[in-house]
């Protein structure tokens, strides 16, 4: 399924976790608005809404009343631990498919990733 087959709030949340893995959030930082969010995404605010709410919901984002939200301490390590898993478990399969079908020797791959 590609991306633009995912329901809207599902990408809107891949939007939100790459920001805290690469650090645009950081822990206890805030995040925009629901309806700031929602702007900057062309996205209805009750679906930023949604994205919110299931990182609300996995703990991974805490709301202070009157305030905003803001991401929850340790919420990178659980993302990043997660993204980990997943790319373990269903996409290195696959690349390691692609390599040996193509012969691609592992240490070529390593010797481009240092230049």
């Amino acid at each position: 399924m590609s991306s633009q087959d995912r329901p809207v709030y599902l990408r809107l949340r891949d939007i939100i976790a790459d920001s805290i893995l690469d650090g645009t959030y950081g822990d206890g930082e805030a995040l925009p608005s629901v309806r700031v969010f929602a702007a900057q995404h062309g996205a209805n605010p009750l679906t930023a809404a949604k994205a919110y709410q299931g990182f609300q919901d996995d703990g991974l984002v805490v709301v202070k009343r009157g305030v905003g939200m803001f991401v929850a301490e340790g919420a990178a390590d659980r993302l990043r631990s997660e993204a980990r898993a997943r790319f373990l478990n269903e996409e290195w399969p696959r690349v390691v498919r692609t390599m040996q079908r193509l012969r691609i020797d592992p240490a070529d791959l390593l010797e481009r990733a240092g230049s």
